[in-house]
């Protein structure tokens, strides 16, 4: 109901009591005129560091303090999982760094096995009815603990000033002219390099169920030794290398480069013609927060439409909800996402049974 409908209710009964109880529910419910029950409590939300972290300060976080009155501090997360073991040993002192964290999906598969999810009512999360399907993340008993916060791009970036020509596949960094050149994530759990080679050089993932598989794209990862100046896990380490030139190619997020490109730094990002890795996280609340109700405030917020649609125009990240409510013109959408049918990462290989072998034998075979 309307504030004008409510109004005419008024009218139509004689200024009843039960009317002038229709008003204040309806001024209530869109925010006009009366303080939020929430008002001076103070939420805090992990975001990943640099440019992702700065943009949220900047355009979301300020809006969502204005509307609901609860302030956000917002903390600087590492990649991978680093964060995931802060959030573990913390709450095991009864602590949380924060109260909500956006977690990547392998992070988010190792932390239901401690059980550090908070299970999440979809009843308090109305705006869950947006979502894609697959961003409501759940228990293997079925109850939720993640919802899609938004959904991200690993692409081919490179500096304008050196790279002239943008490039067209991710076998580009195997080239000679690449030596010593390039800056890519660390950790084979984030980097999801092995999916990239396996699309790139055998025609899809499948390589990936055996190990043997496994070793022979290990072996043709171990090639691009002599290319990798930089093995990053601080992004931004690299951002800076990368918009200097003195790490002038890489795989990077989209969302960010994209950024710094707006920002007028000489940064492209490409989607290789086998598709950039698309990957996603999680709002998650911590089992050691004492803030649910105020948890739930903030991920209803981050599930509406013209939210994930801001998130899309002014931090370069693809929408989570259905693409047809955003209001996202095909322009708009295209500068997020891609028509190249995505690389998947294959979670099951870092969480599962071979992720101890597998972590293992990248490091001994890729990055030492």
């Amino acid at each position: 109901m309307t504030v004008k409908s409510a109004f005419c209710s008024c009218r139509n009964n004689g200024w009843r009591m039960g009317a002038w109880l229709v008003i204040i529910a309806c001024i209530t419910a869109i925010g006009i005129g009366l303080p939020s029950a929430f008002a001076g409590q103070t939420l805090k939300v992990g975001v990943y560091g640099g440019y992702f972290k700065d943009s949220f300060d900047k355009h979301i976080f300020p809006d969502f303090t204005k509307e609901t009155g609860i302030k956000i501090e917002s903390v600087a997360e590492p990649t991978g999982e680093a964060w995931l073991v802060q959030l573990e040993q913390a709450a095991r002192a009864g602590v949380a760094p924060a109260d909500i964290s956006m977690i990547a999906q392998g992070p988010m598969l190792k932390g239901q096995k401690t059980r550090i999810w908070t299970p999440l009512d979809l009843n308090k999360i109305p705006n869950h009815q947006y979502l894609l399907p697959h961003f409501i993340h759940k228990y293997p008993d079925g109850r939720v603990d993640g919802i899609g916060a938004v959904s991200w791009y690993i692409t081919l970036v490179s500096n304008t000033n050196v790279f002239k020509t943008p490039p067209t596949s991710w076998a580009d960094m195997w080239q000679p002219d690449k030596k010593d050149k390039l800056g890519l994530l660390a950790l084979v759990s984030n980097s999801f390099l092995l999916e990239i080679t396996a699309k790139t050089f055998y025609g899809g993932d499948d390589i990936l169920n055996s190990k043997q598989g496994i070793l022979k794209v290990m072996n043709k990862l171990a090639e691009l030794k002599p290319n990798v100046k930089l093995w990053y896990r601080d992004e931004g380490q690299f951002q800076q290398a990368l918009q200097s030139g003195e790490i002038p190619m890489g795989q990077y997020y989209h969302d960010v480069a994209t950024l710094a490109a707006a920002d007028g730094y000489p940064v492209r990002s490409t989607f290789p013609k086998e598709g950039g890795i698309n990957d996603s996280g999680c709002w998650t609340v911590s089992k050691a927060s004492k803030k649910l109700k105020e948890a739930y405030v903030f991920i209803n917020y981050m599930c509406r439409p013209e939210i994930q649609a801001k998130l899309s125009r002014k931090v370069g990240t693809a929408p989570t909800v259905r693409r047809e409510v955003t209001g996202l013109s095909a322009k708009e959408f295209s500068a997020v996402s891609s028509d190249i049918p995505p690389i998947i990462p294959r979670y099951d290989l870092y969480t599962g049974e071979l992720s101890d072998w597998i972590s293992q034998k990248w490091t001994e075979m890729v990055t030492k």
